[in-house]
């Protein structure tokens, strides 16, 4: 008997995780918290978090899918801890910053928070960020330089972890 289907393995790390965190997590704190759509800005002014709240959570979604795909197609894994991918994944958005999908899915916090004008969701936003600032290079690149050694090395040295270089 087989496993599970690469996109069922696909679809469970994406639920599990981005989903979790991207939408239930906000649903529930949009439930018990303030919004405020346009954040009472006059006029035409309200459109303005309205357009970039949704460009960056149009934009992030856009980037966790493109890495969901490369995981899949190039890394012959998942994002999810549990599934891991075998080969080490170095093209498209991963040649410029070395944790894509995480930015894809803050952008999508972001996105959110100013979308909605919510406190919550901001503060929601920071705590992703200040979560990966912590678990990257504690505890996801060691693991990754322990499954693909000097290649990683190579890989890390060229190519930072948030900010992409000019």
């Amino acid at each position: 008997m087989s496993g599970p289907s690469p996109a069922w393995r696909q679809l469970l790390a994406v639920v599990a995780l981005p989903f979790v965190v991207a939408v239930v997590v906000p649903a529930l704190a949009v439930s018990v918290g303030k919004v405020s759509v346009g954040w009472g800005l006059p006029g035409v002014l309200v459109v303005l978090p309205v357009a970039v709240g949704g460009t960056l959570v149009l934009a992030g979604l856009a980037l966790v899918a493109w890495t969901v795909r490369l995981f899949s197609r190039v890394g012959h894994g998942t994002l999810a801890p549990w599934d891991p991918t075998t080969r080490l994944v170095a093209r498209g958005p991963y040649r410029h910053v070395r944790n894509p999908m995480i930015s894809g899915v803050g952008a999508v916090l972001l996105g959110e928070a100013v979308l909605l004008g919510s406190p919550a969701l901001f503060a929601w936003f920071a705590a992703f960020a200040a979560v990966n600032a912590v678990y990257m290079p504690l505890v996801e690149e060691p693991g990754l330089r322990r499954r693909f050694g000097e290649e990683y090395d190579r890989y890390r040295a060229e190519v930072p972890r948030w900010l992409p270089r000019r």
